[in-house]
């Protein structure tokens, strides 16, 4: 898909869960049952976990995970890791069950500002069911559920699996897009005025491409595994959509230690203009302090109550005059010294 096509396509998606966000609140707990079958790709949700069904736990309670550790042998411990938001990803395969925990992207919004941070996603592959489990409700699973996805069918659970995955490098990518246009903005309005508020944007920002860089090394680890895992059953073309999600994943690292390093050189280039302009204000303001003592120190002189004899034209008519007149030509002297030693 052509970068400009994947980046509009992204756009659309995101403004659609914006727009239905008051209808299924992030917050809300829910469980969600989902199921299609071979020559009918529309999914159907249903009302009870099914055999060859997904079931989508978001924001779930303790009562309603208990109900499904009991029911179907998922270790409590597994599926409250899924809410961890400090847990790491992992591959772990159980008797009754494999589980994948990956870190995915969400965008968080308050007082008007965006920012970017990982949050896990569990997926829990039983026999023949598959869970996934997460805080929030995500762009990458509501994919599946809006029928965007291509040859998605519940039953064929590892490719299911990754299809998830591929979709979670995919939507790095685009925030990545994403974080790299709003820094270009940024520098743009420092380019013009140097704000503290558009320093501390890049600093978030920054900040952003430090945990999308821990959470795609934690999936590479985890997308290895998979490589070499033989637990899970594959079906034709499955190898090569996991190469596809290896290769996704190393794009969005290596795109993230680019855009790491140039907004970092960026920040620290900044810093050094704002550093050399405060310098030459000190030079200036230093330069015009001396040149402006000069003709003080000299009417100084003249002020002082003392007799008046060896004073040069402190006895004439035009003494004020001629001692105006040899202040500012020692200002003038003082302005070129300076300006030729680059001072001023």
């Amino acid at each position: 898909m052509p970068n400009t096509h994947f980046f509009f396509y992204w756009t659309k998606l995101l403004l659609s869960v914006i727009l239905n966000k008051n209808e299924a609140g992030r917050s809300g707990k829910m469980i969600q049952i989902y199921k299609n079958y071979e020559g009918h790709k529309e999914l159907e949700e249903l009302d009870h976990i099914e055999l060859e069904s997904w079931v989508m736990i978001t924001d779930p309670t303790m009562e309603e995970l208990m109900n499904i550790s009991r029911d179907y042998k998922i270790d409590m411990d597994d599926l409250k890791a899924a809410l961890d938001t400090e847990e790491r990803s992992r591959l772990e395969n159980e008797d009754d069950y494999t589980m994948i925990l990956v870190n995915i992207p969400v965008v968080e919004e308050e007082e008007g500002k965006k920012w970017y941070e990982t949050i896990p996603l569990g997926i829990f592959i039983t026999n023949k069911i598959v869970f996934t489990v997460c805080l929030e409700q995500t762009n990458i699973l509501k994919q599946f559920v809006d029928g965007l996805v291509s040859n998605f069918y519940t039953f064929m659970k590892t490719r299911f699996v990754y299809q998830i995955l591929y979709n979670n490098a995919a939507l790095f990518l685009y925030y990545l897009r994403v974080i790299d246009q709003r820094a270009n903005q940024v520098e743009d309005l420092l380019h013009e005025t140097y704000e503290n508020k558009d320093l501390i944007q890049l600093y978030d920002l920054e900040k952003c491409l430090v945990y999308f860089t821990t959470a795609l090394k934690s999936n590479e680890v985890v997308l290895e595994k998979l490589r070499k895992h033989i637990g899970l059953r594959h079906y034709e073309e499955d190898e090569e959509l996991l190469e596809d999600v290896i290769i996704e994943n190393k794009q969005a690292m290596e795109m993230t230690d680019i855009y790491h390093n140039i907004l970092r050189s960026t920040m620290s280039l900044f810093g050094s203009i704002i550093d050399n302009n405060l310098n030459q204000v000190m030079k200036f303001l230093a330069a015009i302090t001396i040149i402006l003592e000069l003709p003080t120190m000299i009417s100084g002189l003249y002020g002082m109550n003392v007799n008046g004899v060896g004073m040069p034209f402190a006895t004439k008519a035009y003494g004020f005059a001629a001692i105006s007149i040899f202040s500012l030509i020692v200002c003038l002297i003082a302005v070129y010294i300076l300006k030729k030693k680059h001072i001023l």
